[in-house]
C-alpha cells in the first residue's frame, strides 16, 4: 500500500467514525458553558470544539431554555454547513467571523438534511432557538461579544 492510500484509508476509516458516533448517540450531549452577549442580550452558550462534539450539537434535545444555544468552534476559518438529522429542535444558525460580526443567520426545519450554510469562511458557529435572532433584532453585521471573539 502506498502512502497515500494509507492516508485515504485512515481518513476514511476516521470520518466513518465521526459520522457513526453521531448516529451511536442516544441522548442529548451536555457541554461546558460559556457567557455571550449580544447588545443587551446575554447567552449561555454550551461549546462544541471536536469533531465528535460538533457532529452530535444539539441532537436529541426536546426543549432548550430561550438564551440557551451552542457556540461551535473550528480550528480554521472554512465555510461551514450545518444540517438537522436527529434535531428535534427548530433552530436559527449564526455564521460568526473571528470578530464576533455574524455573516448570515439561517432558519433550520428539525430533523432534515437541508444544507444552511455560511456565505464567507467562519471559525465560530451559534445556533439558537428558531426566530431567537429575529425576535430581538439582531441581523448580519451586528456582533456577538464574548471571550472566543477577537476585540
Amino acid at each position: 500500500m502506498t502512502r497515500l492510500t494509507s492516508l485515504r484509508t485512515a481518513a476514511s476509516f476516521a470520518l466513518a467514525l465521526l459520522y457513526s458516533a453521531a448516529f451511536a448517540q442516544d441522548g442529548p450531549q451536555t457541554l461546558a458553558a460559556i457567557k455571550l452577549s449580544t447588545g443587551m442580550h446575554a447567552i449561555r452558550a454550551e461549546v462544541a470544539r471536536t469533531p465528535e462534539e460538533h457532529s452530535i450539537g444539539l441532537m436529541f434535545r426536546k426543549t432548550m431554555p430561550t438564551n440557551d444555544g451552542m457556540l461551535f468552534i473550528f480550528e480554521q476559518p472554512g465555510v461551514q454547513c450545518f444540517w438537522m438529522k436527529n434535531t428535534l429542535l427548530p433552530l436559527s444558525v449564526a455564521f460568526v467571523a473571528d470578530d464576533g460580526s455574524i455573516a448570515n443567520i439561517e432558519a433550520m426545519k428539525p430533523q432534515t438534511l437541508d444544507s444552511h450554510c455560511s456565505i464567507k469562511p467562519v471559525r465560530f458557529v451559534l445556533e439558537m432557538n428558531n426566530g431567537w435572532f429575529a425576535k430581538r433584532g439582531i441581523r448580519p453585521g451586528m456582533r456577538i461579544q464574548g471571550e472566543p471573539f477577537a476585540r
